[in-house]
């Protein structure tokens, strides 16, 4: 969910103030154990310690709970996903709330062990994975030697927009049994693959174009459907040491040995939590998603997730006009599969009763944005029924009011990339207004950006400054973890959902025209990920 924003000038110095700078005027045992009479009570009562003993639990959780890789996992379709959720649960059956898990089943992929990839000859070398290579996702499995063939159309150096393994015509002399060497650019990686594979390749390399500074590094790619062969994404270093040794003569044999495990129909869960309080026939949903990808997840979504949950729990004990629905998805980092699910499984007239959706997804990124998850400046805005985007403006309003009161700046614009690759847009499409925040992931935060809050040009998380892409969608960096959230922003962020969710949840808001959405979901593919 890389978006972008224009700017104006604010500090990072001045929101991280704003954090610390705010009231805690409500002790423990009223926060908990009373009904808060006013926004600025709930506000008040978010605290980052008790937000980060969410974190820690759902840390330990994936610790607890490694995947098929051996790595901490909260994966959909894995046990810690399964784990967090019952985490969740727990605690809010314990605090009052009616809870409903709801299963439903989504495509899984996995790496099985660890893989292997090296140089046999004539420069033997074992290739690091993250630092040189990753499997691509929805890679087959293979256990070969064999040599590198380049692929026509290959950059070096590279100028951008190499065609390579575009066309069959690429592999018009390609050898059947070699590995094929591609170079990322104008076209889908699954297109490229094909290709090679048609050709006779017994494994595809498609290394990333070196053309900027966040294209050098092995890019994050997916395939569109499981592969019967291995495919390697490598860094632009690596590929083009390839190419290099094949041109001057000396072809490079590799060693590749990769297991890849796939279940079209693993069981996940969705997390329905419902308000003792409020009209049933006016409800106002918070979510979140759950699952993670590629480890703990701590950022995301384990901050979007500890958001709602802290906030449902301080409101447990409070009346409000509207009822409030807590929901909690699995399958968002495989193309919001929860939440489409959820969605499109409601009967019309339980599904017009929700007349609002706020979603809180990446909520304490380190290098941060603050983006208002807009719908009207959705990628696919235009399959909205008409009422989404005006009914959404008083969501949005009152994030920027919030933000507003503590002399910051949440922006909400086209450039902000509306609400894509988030649960929320899955309402969107059945007609439900919407908004949600989202504090940056991956890479890159512009100039804009920094001059807007501060901070550095580069990730938004990870390694800061840095333009390797972060850690929260890179296979084999294993480092979304709680070093990689910050605690002020967290807590700020935190609060201003909670402002949002309390006014939300007392405003008199019209019950929903329910559409039915497209056929499939608009939403394909794994927010973060690029197929191309």
């Amino acid at each position: 969910m890389t978006r972008w924003l224009p700017g104006t000038v604010l500090t990072l110095i001045a929101c991280v103030a704003s954090v610390r700078a705010a009231p805690a005027s409500q002790s423990g045992d009223s926060c908990d154990s009373k009904a808060l009479s006013s926004a600025t009570q709930l506000v008040d009562c978010i605290r980052s310690s008790e937000l980060w003993q969410h974190m820690q639990a759902f840390e330990q959780i994936a610790v607890e709970n490694p995947g098929l890789d051996g790595h901490p996992s909260r994966n959909s379709g894995e046990p810690g996903y399964k784990a967090s959720v019952d985490y969740v649960a727990g605690l809010m059956r314990q605090a009052g709330y009616r809870v409903t898990i709801q299963p439903y089943y989504v495509p899984y992929f996995s790496v099985d062990g660890t893989p292997l990839f090296a140089e046999v000859a004539p420069v033997p070398q074992r290739y690091a994975v993250t630092k040189d290579w990753y499997l691509a996702f929805y890679s087959g499995s293979g256990n070969l030697t064999a040599a590198v063939q380049p692929a026509a159309g290959i950059q070096i150096p590279s100028t951008g927009g190499s065609t390579s393994g575009c066309s069959a015509a690429d592999f018009a002399n390609f050898q059947p049994g070699n590995i094929a060497l591609i170079q990322r650019g104008s076209c889908l990686v699954g297109t490229k693959a094909a290709n090679a594979k048609a050709a006779g390749a017994v494994a595809a390399i498609i290394f990333n174009e070196g053309d900027s500074a966040e294209r050098m590094a092995p890019a994050d790619l997916e395939l569109s459907d499981l592969a019967s062969f291995p495919v390697v994404t490598a860094s632009y270093a690596l590929g083009a040491d390839l190419y290099r040794q094949y041109v001057s003569g000396s072809a490079p044999v590799l060693r590749l040995a990769a297991k890849t495990v796939f279940d079209p129909h693993r069981t996940d869960y969705n997390l329905i939590a419902d308000s003792p309080w409020g009209d049933p026939h006016h409800v106002v949903v918070a979510d979140a998603h759950l699952d993670a990808i590629f480890g703990a997840g701590m950022l995301d979504n384990a901050s979007g997730s500890a958001t709602i949950l802290e906030i449902a729990l301080k409101m447990a004990h409070t009346p409000t006009r509207n009822q409030l629905r807590f929901i909690w998805f699995g399958g968002e980092e495989l193309g919001l599969l929860g939440s489409a699910y959820y969605t499109r499984t409601l009967p019309p007239a339980e599904a017009a009763r929700i007349v609002f959706d706020i979603d809180a997804d990446v909520t304490a990124s380190p290098n941060y944005d603050i983006l208002i998850a807009d719908p009207a400046y959705a990628s696919n805005a235009a399959s909205f029924p008409p009422n989404v985007a005006p009914a959404s403006e008083i969501g949005n309003h009152y994030f920027s009011q919030f933000f507003a009161a503590h002399d910051a700046t949440a922006y909400d614009g086209p450039l902000g990339g509306g609400n894509n690759g988030t649960d929320s847009n899955s309402f969107s499409l059945i007609g439900i207004p919407n908004t949600g925040i989202f504090t940056g992931q991956d890479c890159c935060k512009t100039q804009a950006a920094v001059n807007l809050w501060g901070g550095e040009l580069g990730n938004h998380e990870g390694h800061i400054p840095g333009f390797d892409g972060g850690c929260v969608d890179y296979e084999g960096r294993w480092c979304d973890n709680l070093d990689n959230a910050d605690p002020y922003l967290f807590e700020f962020v935190s609060r201003a959902v909670a402002y949002v969710a309390y006014h939300l949840a007392n405003a008199s808001l019209a019950t929903s025209v329910i559409h039915t959405p497209p056929t499939t979901p608009t939403a394909n593919g794994r927010p973060g990920m690029t197929q191309q």
